[in-house]
């Protein structure tokens, strides 16, 4: 929806039924990571630990001090079973119904062009099943684009788009908000007022959440997630 986005006119509405400006509490907190003590509780998508894209560096974070951060370094050798990211790191044993995820994240590699991207993922059921946000340089089909993986290659689902993701060379806060009783996700850039993506679908309800990229060179530090946890289904046989 143009304009106020839906989070922000539901707070409105419910503020107005309850008389109260801060009417909707906080989900709880269920992981946080700065990665000071490592990247223990991650799952990666490389095939080969020994060669892994991933790992955890000391360089000025987002508050212009020497900090941890998590650093992807370009594509990982994996191949998904269908058209989706390569590079991509799940937090370990924690599954969401409703989220809101935030992180901050620097891509570090301004010669990239028009893709010049860092992905979140939420939904994950399995490397075939999930949903995630490209944050290209320029919008096309393929880019700056919310995405589902639904058992072929990754299907545009954007109903808010954008023109392109403002990268500049220094650190981003990034919001994910997702409500799966009306299948809502939106996607917040610097700015927490207005999405600066969006989308509807109702597909996965559960899954775990994650970080990464298609091919590209970036740092991510400060990740917390709040949320109702949910528990995978038991497989039918």
């Amino acid at each position: 929806m143009s304009g106020i986005s839906r989070a922000s006119l539901f707070l409105c509405l419910l503020a107005v039924i309850t008389g109260s400006s801060a009417a909707v509490a906080e989900l709880p907190l269920v992981f946080s990571d700065d990665f000071e003590h490592g990247m223990d509780h991650w799952q990666t998508t490389d095939p080969d630990p020994a060669k892994s894209v991933w790992e955890v560096i000391e360089t000025r974070g987002p508050a212009d001090k020497l900090t941890k951060v998590l650093r992807v370094t370009g594509p990982s050798s994996y191949e998904p079973p269908v058209r989706s990211p390569l590079s991509i790191a799940l937090v370990k044993d924690v599954v969401v119904r409703d989220f809101d995820m935030t992180v901050e994240l620097q891509n570090t590699r301004p010669d990239a062009g028009p893709h010049r991207d860092l992905c979140l993922f939420w939904g994950y059921q399995d490397p075939s099943h999930f949903y995630y946000v490209h944050l290209g340089a320029k919008s096309d089909p393929n880019a700056c684009q919310i995405f589902i993986v639904n058992d072929k290659p990754r299907t545009p689902i954007t109903t808010k788009t954008a023109t392109g993701t403002p990268w500049k060379n220094g650190w981003h806060n990034v919001k994910v908000v997702r409500r799966v009783a009306d299948g809502a996700m939106e996607v917040y850039f610097d700015d927490m007022d207005q999405p600066l993506m969006a989308a509807e679908d109702k597909t996965f309800t559960w899954g775990q959440v994650g970080l990464g990229t298609f091919d590209d060179n970036g740092n991510f530090d400060d990740f917390e997630l709040r949320g109702e946890l949910a528990k995978k289904p038991a497989k039918v046989e």
